[in-house]
């Protein structure tokens, strides 16, 4: 069968990078991967080119991005340049993954239920 996931541009020279993020994750990523969606019944994706930048965690299937916020992630830009390629983007402080875990679990439940399937 064939892939029916849109295929997204990215700079080939991000694919070292996000090797190397994926190999050293943070903590609160750790968590989120590891406690959540690694056996996520939507295949997630961790440290994903996508354009000019690298998605902490994707979901192709959803087409959503998650993002755990750290200075040089929060952009609007950013979200903005996603957004056109037609990548929604919900963000977590990393203190709100390590504190309200459960709170963040379901608010991506919410949002995988509000996208549509790719």
């Amino acid at each position: 069968m064939r892939n029916t996931h849109p295929y997204v541009r990215f700079r080939r020279d991000l694919k070292t990078r996000a090797y190397a993020l994926r190999r050293n994750p943070t903590t609160p990523e750790r968590r989120l991967w590891y406690g959540f969606l690694r056996k996520h019944p939507c295949k997630f994706s961790r440290q994903k080119p996508l354009g000019s930048y690298i998605a902490d965690f994707y979901c192709a299937q959803k087409q959503l991005v998650i993002e755990l916020d750290t200075a040089s992630h929060f952009t609007e830009t950013r979200t903005e340049i996603l957004g056109f390629q037609r990548i929604r983007v919900i963000r977590f402080a990393n203190t709100e993954v390590m504190q309200q875990f459960e709170a963040v679990c379901a608010r991506i439940e919410e949002a995988l239920a509000e996208a549509p399937s790719a």
